[in-house]
């Protein structure tokens, strides 16, 4: 069986695994699949669990906050902020899970600061008009 090879990279490291057959992910089209000798691709893959496995080997999964995927003469580059590994579907999905929540409450906690600058700002426009027009 025709293998090809999986660069896994992230803010803070680097991967490299060899001899991989197959390869499952979901851009914004929908779920796609990935063989040896596949011709080139490039798409940005959207925020879940990604798969590939060895042959005669299990599925081995990836959680990911969304990645970008290049497939270029046999060698498969995904490139995230951040990315989970392991051999257990369930775990990997509760470790997205958890990590959306965690990312969900750093967008809010963002969002609500914005809106305090921005109403701070108006408050302080509104005073300078007010003083500029006595």
């Amino acid at each position: 069986m025709r293998t090809f090879t999986l660069h896994l990279q992230e803010a803070t490291g680097y991967e490299r695994i060899e001899g991989v057959a197959s390869f499952v992910g979901r851009d914004r089209t929908g779920s796609f699949g990935i063989l040896a000798g596949r011709a080139r691709l490039l798409t940005a893959l959207e925020f879940g669990l990604a798969r590939y496995r060895k042959p005669d080997a299990p599925w081995e999964y990836l959680a990911l906050p969304g990645a970008l995927l290049y497939m270029i003469e046999n060698e498969l580059f995904i490139s995230a902020r951040r990315y989970l590994r392991g051999s257990d579907a369930d775990r990997m999905s509760r470790a997205l899970e958890a990590q959306l929540s965690v990312e969900e409450e750093s967008l809010r906690t963002i969002k609500e600061s914005l809106r305090r600058m921005e109403e701070a700002l108006f408050k302080h426009l509104w005073r300078m008009k007010r003083v500029g027009a006595a």
